[in-house]
């Protein structure tokens, strides 16, 4: 299975004198300082999102993708092989993680396993010496994201999360123009996503297959035993791994609301919903609310939809602002600007670029400037934090009240949501 990457992506591009190194083509490590003509070389860890990552990294100048590495070393043989086939630059493919930490040849990391590893990994390779990009929600549990900002700050890296609409040139000038006051006051928005996902099904005990490393796949969650409708996607419905369709892509469309009210942690939130489509092991609901109060006066609300399509405005994914001059629909990768009466007054379409939120992270890493990026992962916990919180709602079945920081007050069955258990082992610290 080949990646889609654009030839011309590469067209220009130039490695550096010492591409032999060891046998790779690869370019020599620069080390943590980096002028803006080095290489700098990347190591991506989970090839499924993963994948993609690869792409948008190794399409961009003065930067090497040097090694992929996944549990199922199936996946990394063919983004290896994807790569080389437009690159020219075979990067060499490892299963365990900790290989591509150790590396001194590394210099940053894209971490896109399943969100239960997001944060123990970022924190591991911080520790390591690597900067650090992270897929959202950068953290399975609010804990975990405190850890890896207090992390961020005492390593000095740059750590950016994968909210890649941040640098997608329709979005920023879109909610850019929210902010601006162009639609008046506004004190609400609403967000959303919406697929017609199927059933999971009921899964059977079995072993794991050969090519896939299950222990590393657990890494620091609890063991489980493995289950044959588990693997690559639908951990995702499993508390013990997942957060839901809230922290699988409503972290995406509350980001964008969370960004245009100009928000940071919430004092309420409460959820509704439920599973009601089909009978099988998914744990986490099928149908999901989240409402998220601010001190200042201002609300979110985000509906999920996993199994019934289209959505608000009759569209999968958004974030709408209303204000009292008229309101703003920021879509995929564009905007609607509508008047106080309605009418579309103004469409906006942008490029979906996941490339420049790569670049962002690169030019941070560049100039030195670890916290100018477009999702430094503060933002990017701030935003992971709000469908964590709904999770939490939703579980316990009432409403959260939030203090400083939206920490959980009076509510010791919530407040153990917070934090996770770990395998011996495994444990997360800074």
């Amino acid at each position: 299975m080949g990646i889609p990457i654009n030839r011309r992506q590469f067209l220009g591009r130039t490695i550096a004198g010492g591409a032999a190194a060891a046998g790779l083509g690869l370019a020599a490590s620069t080390g943590a300082a980096q002028s803006a003509n080095n290489t700098i070389n990347v190591g991506v860890v989970g090839l499924s999102r993963g994948a993609r990552l690869a792409q948008s990294f190794a399409g961009l100048d003065n930067c090497v993708v040097s090694h992929v590495c996944d549990v199922d070393l199936n996946r990394a043989d063919q983004c290896a092989n994807a790569l080389d086939e437009f690159t020219g630059l075979r990067p060499a493919t490892l299963r365990d993680l900790r290989e591509v930490f150790e590396n001194p040849d590394v210099d940053a990391v894209a971490l896109a396993m399943p969100v239960h590893w997001h944060a123990p990994a970022a924190i591991m390779a911080l520790q390591a010496g690597k900067h650090v990009y992270v897929e959202k929600p950068c953290c399975h549990n609010p804990r975990e994201g405190e850890l890896l900002v207090e992390a961020a700050r005492h390593y000095g890296k740059a750590v950016q999360m994968g909210n890649q609409r941040r640098s997608w040139p329709g979005v920023v000038e879109g909610v850019e123009r929210v902010r601006a006051g162009e639609i008046g006051d506004v004190r609400y928005s609403r967000a959303w996503y919406a697929n017609s996902r199927g059933s999971i099904g009921n899964g059977e005990e079995t072993d794991a297959p050969d090519h896939i490393d299950y222990d590393l796949w657990q890494g620091p969650a609890p063991r489980r035993p493995y289950k044959d409708n588990l693997i690559h996607y639908n951990w995702h419905w499993h508390w013990h791994w997942g957060t839901a369709e809230s922290g699988n892509n409503g972290v995406h469309a509350i980001d964008l609301s969370r960004w245009g009210l100009d928000v940071d942690y919430p004092t309420r939130v409460s959820a509704a919903g439920g599973r009601y489509y089909f009978d099988d092991d998914q744990e986490t609901p099928d149908t999901h609310i989240i409402s998220m109060d601010f001190a200042d006066g201002k609300t979110i609300v985000w509906e999920g939809l996993s199994c019934n399509v289209p959505g608000i405005e009759g569209i999968g994914f958004g974030a709408a602002f209303y204000g009292d001059n008229g309101s703003m629909i920021v879509e995929s990768s564009g905007y609607v600007l509508r008047d106080d009466q309605g009418r579309e007054v103004e469409r906006q379409d942008g490029p979906s670029d996941d490339p420049a939120h790569c670049e962002d992270f690169l030019t941070a890493i560049r100039n030195d400037t670890p916290l100018e990026l477009n999702s430094e992962i503060e933002e990017g916990y701030k935003s992971s934090l709000l469908p964590l919180l709904g999770n939490i709602a939703y579980r316990v079945g009432r409403g959260l009240t939030l203090g400083e920081n939206g920490r959980i007050e009076d509510d010791a069955e919530a407040e153990a949501l917070w934090g996770r258990e770990y395998e011996p082992g495994w444990e997360v610290s800074v």
